[in-house]
């Protein structure tokens, strides 16, 4: 048998096809109420002039070291900023071919999810660069719609299952505002009396300030009480969107 060494001697990569590897990120956060995409406007071929998530090819880098350098150079935030305000995960592979027409290209897609995200710069391959609200995000370069619909879906699972929800809020806020969240991600309306039921269920999800809010009640109504987020990293039972609801049952 031939030994490592030997092997690797005599092995030409070019035997086999080239393959590349780039990185995607579903950028997403709520701009005047409604959940928004980070998009940008390819300068470069392919798909020149068309809108794309923001991505690149990975360098001697890790994949998270490339993501996170794509959604610094497109929002102007620093390493540390990322690691301290944005909720920012692997997504999902994606690899069928013909998905890029230069080569076979394997994208590495990462979900990015926080409040408060600044107006982006264009990149160095990007004509421009802006938020748009994601049900006007279509028709997208590659297979982006493909990630978007699966980065969506990744952020409205978390918050379901964890009280990210409640960083998209002040530090004290009322119910009502904590809907609003759920709602814009979600993208549907939420029976008022039946959120708010299900979110004090949930152990840890919120506490109250024992306070009322200076800005008033729902529909003129009695001042809303004020709750601050709890201790819980879980939401124990889940608060699942009303679809998934009839889905489970």
């Amino acid at each position: 048998m031939t030994d490592e060494a030997s092997f690797l001697d005599g092995y030409d990569p070019r035997d086999y096809p080239a393959v590349a590897v780039t990185v995607d990120v579903v950028a997403l956060t709520i701009r005047d109420g409604a959940l928004c995409v980070l998009l940008v406007e390819r300068g470069e071929q392919p798909f020149a002039g068309r809108r794309a998530l923001p991505g690149g090819f990975v360098r001697e880098e890790t994949l998270d070291t490339a993501a996170l350098r794509e959604l610094a150079e497109e929002t102007g935030l620093t390493a540390a900023d990322i690691d301290e305000r944005v909720h920012f995960e692997q997504l999902k592979t994606y690899g069928n071919p013909g998905r890029d027409p230069r080569m076979r290209i394997v994208s590495v897609a990462y979900l990015a999810f926080a409040p408060h995200l600044p107006e982006p710069v264009a990149g160095s391959d990007a004509a421009r660069a802006y938020w748009v609200p994601v049900d006007e995000a279509k028709d997208l370069a590659f297979d982006h719609d493909l990630i978007l619909a699966d980065g969506l879906e990744r952020a409205r699972d978390k918050l379901e299952y964890t009280p990210l929800a409640t960083a998209f809020v002040g530090d004290d806020f009322t119910i009502s505002e904590l809907r609003q969240v759920y709602a814009a991600v979600w993208g549907e309306e939420l029976h008022a009396g039946n959120f708010h039921r299900k979110v004090l269920s949930v152990p840890g999800f919120v506490e109250s300030t024992g306070e009322t809010a200076s800005r008033g009640g729902e529909r003129g109504g009695p001042k809303a009480r004020l709750y601050r987020a709890g201790d819980a990293r879980l939401l124990h039972p889940a608060l699942l969107r009303p679809t998934r609801e009839d889905r489970v049952r």
